[in-house]
């Protein structure tokens, strides 16, 4: 009997250890998906154009880093004005036996301007 509650302790910590690495991987996604977001292209606007462009090779860059620098490792993809994140971090179960796996999460991004009237 004290076998089976403490494996049952060791799922639920692991469980919960599980959810909080998803739960860290959907806010680095997140992030760096706003981050991306926030790289608009400037110049283009300031040669008349009437809408301020998302500057995807500056994005796409800045996510990137901002991946690195958390730690994770993932995919970034601009497409239109939308930047996707998927941020992938491996997890070790600690007092399970189960090994380890990979947890993964896609959080979108897009630029906010605000439309002016005339």
């Amino acid at each position: 009997m004290a076998v089976a509650f403490i494996a049952c302790l060791g799922l639920v910590y692991e469980g919960g250890e599980l959810l909080q690495a998803r739960r860290q991987t959907a806010t680095l996604a997140q992030e760096a998906a706003r981050v991306g977001a926030q790289q608009l292209d400037w110049n283009t606007y300031r040669e008349g154009a009437d809408e301020v462009p998302l500057d995807p090779a500056a994005a796409s860059a800045a996510a990137q880093a901002f991946l690195s620098s958390a730690g994770a490792t993932g995919t970034v993809s601009v497409s239109g004005d939308t930047v996707t994140v998927t941020c992938t971090m491996s997890y070790s179960f600690t007092l399970v036996p189960a090994g380890s796996t990979t947890v993964e999460t896609t959080a979108t991004a897009r630029p906010y301007t605000q439309t002016t009237t005339p």
